[in-house]
C-alpha cells in the first residue's frame, strides 16, 4: 500500500460498483527496470483488456475490472532480479478465452522476448484438460496463459 503522501494516494476510485468481498484489489510487481517491464507487460495486458490506469516517475498500473496490476522500479528494491523459485509469486494466471487465442498471444509473447517454458509439454503443461502457455520473461517473471478445453458431456 502507497503511504499517503505516494503520487498514487491522491486518486480517486471512480467505479460506482463494489467488487465482492474478497476480489483482488491490485497486485504490485515491483521490477528492476520499469522501461524493460513496460515493453514486456504493456502489448500483453492490452490485448487482454486492461487499459493503462496510473502513471507515475516508478511505475505503471493496467486495470481491468475492479483489479489493476501495479509495476514500479521501487527505490526499497533488495536483489537486482525477480526468483520465481523462492519464496513469494511464482506467477500470475490469465483466464484466456479460446485455445486459438492462447496459441496466438503465445507466439506474440515470444516475438516480444517472452521464453516459452516446458515446450516438450506445451500446450498441455497443466495437464490434458486445459490448453495453456507458460511463459518467461527477461527478468524471470512467469505468466500463465490458459484456456479451459470443453468437456464432454457423457
Amino acid at each position: 500500500m502507497p503511504p499517503p503522501t505516494h503520487p498514487r494516494s491522491a486518486l480517486s476510485v471512480t467505479d460506482p460498483t463494489t467488487p465482492a468481498t474478497g476480489t483482488l484489489h491490485h497486485i504490485e510487481i515491483w521490477v528492476p527496470d520499469l522501461t524493460r517491464a513496460i515493453n514486456d507487460w504493456q502489448w500483453l495486458l492490452e490485448d487482454l483488456g486492461y487499459t493503462l490506469h496510473q502513471t507515475w516517475e516508478h511505475g505503471r498500473s493496467w486495470k481491468l475490472g475492479p483489479t489493476y496490476l501495479v509495476f514500479e522500479q521501487s527505490p526499497a528494491l533488495t536483489q537486482p532480479r525477480h526468483d520465481r523459485l523462492a519464496p513469494g509469486l511464482n506467477h500470475l494466471a490469465f483466464q484466456i478465452d479460446t485455445p486459438h487465442h492462447v496459441d496466438l498471444l503465445a507466439n506474440k509473447a515470444q516475438d516480444n522476448g517472452w521464453t516459452l517454458l516446458f515446450p516438450d509439454r506445451h500446450p498441455h503443461a497443466g495437464g490434458p484438460q486445459q490448453h495453456a502457455a507458460y511463459l518467461e520473461n527477461t527478468d524471470h517473471f512467469e505468466i500463465e496463459l490458459i484456456a479451459a478445453l470443453p468437456t464432454e458431456t457423457p
